[in-house]
């Protein structure tokens, strides 16, 4: 309870209300309402097929709900472009990665400022001073996030050249390139050893500790869930069916059925 105080106590993030999308006859989420606060790992898990990337992708604005609204920071963004929703402080991941492979590693990164650059197709052509400038910390940027994921040796390296581990962790040092509040990341450690999966943890909490972001997250692995996640959120079937601290949803009945199912022949 003293947990859920101190985080209602904190600035909401992100926040959808109602949010219901269809797909022919199909609800793939419904009514669902998600309260992301500042500073915080939320988790948001669930069986495959409960909805998870759809809420993702609506909130990313790559689909527009049929009812609900998304609100970013206090201002609704609710049918809003990826491009838009990327400029306004809301970068993600994909589940399967999706870099752009014939580029090299600091070239994806210096991708991830377009939203924040300002120089014009003139300004380019004749090189002026304005633009040298935002080039130059274009490129100091990526390679600080290069460095921040360890790939600094790589920087001059194809993206399909680096092992997938590495590629994992440039698709989110791009993403963080955009300078983003939010930061949502799709299945981060998917396909990740052992070691990966611990570096990532260890990464995305030192994240939160050293910059002012925030992180939501589908994850699967529930050892990166009750290790890192600060409040977790569950669906099911396009619903909500509980959230809490992480040690509460572990023995939530409920959470326990949606993902082993149900003993039809149990007594109550």
């Amino acid at each position: 309870m003293a947990k859920a105080q101190a985080r209602s106590d904190k600035p909401l993030v992100l926040e959808t209300t109602c949010l219901t999308k269809l797909f022919g006859g199909l609800t793939a989420v419904n009514e669902f309402d998600l309260s992301v606060h500042k500073g915080e790992i939320l988790s948001l898990i669930g069986p495959n097929g409960a909805g998870k990337t759809t809420v993702f992708n609506v909130v990313t604005g790559i689909y527009t709900p049929e009812k609900g609204a998304v609100i970013f920071r206090g201002i609704p963004i609710t049918g809003k472009k990826p491009h838009q929703i990327v400029t306004s402080g809301i970068a993600r991941t994909f589940q399967n990665i999706r870099l752009f492979p014939d580029m090299t590693c600091l070239e994806n990164i210096m991708a991830g400022q377009h939203c924040r650059s300002r120089a014009g197709v003139i300004t380019s052509i004749f090189r002026f001073a304005a633009q040298r400038k935002e080039e130059k910390r274009i490129q100091e940027q990526a390679e600080f996030r290069l460095r921040q994921v360890n790939l600094s040796r790589a920087h001059g390296e194809l993206a399909k050249n680096i092992p997938y581990g590495s590629q994992r962790m440039l698709e989110i040092a791009r993403a963080l390139a955009s300078e983003p509040t939010l930061v949502v990341l799709d299945e981060p450690s998917s396909g990740l050893n052992t070691r990966e999966t611990r570096d990532l943890m260890t990464f995305l909490q030192t994240l939160i500790a050293q910059e002012d972001i925030t992180i939501l997250l589908i994850e699967h692995d529930m050892n990166v869930v009750m290790g890192i996640s600060d409040w977790v959120v569950v669906m099911d079937e396009g619903r909500k069916i509980a959230e809490g601290i992480p040690e509460d949803i572990y023995q939530n009945q409920r959470v326990i059925e949606a993902y082993l199912g149900k003993d039809d022949d149990e007594e109550y």
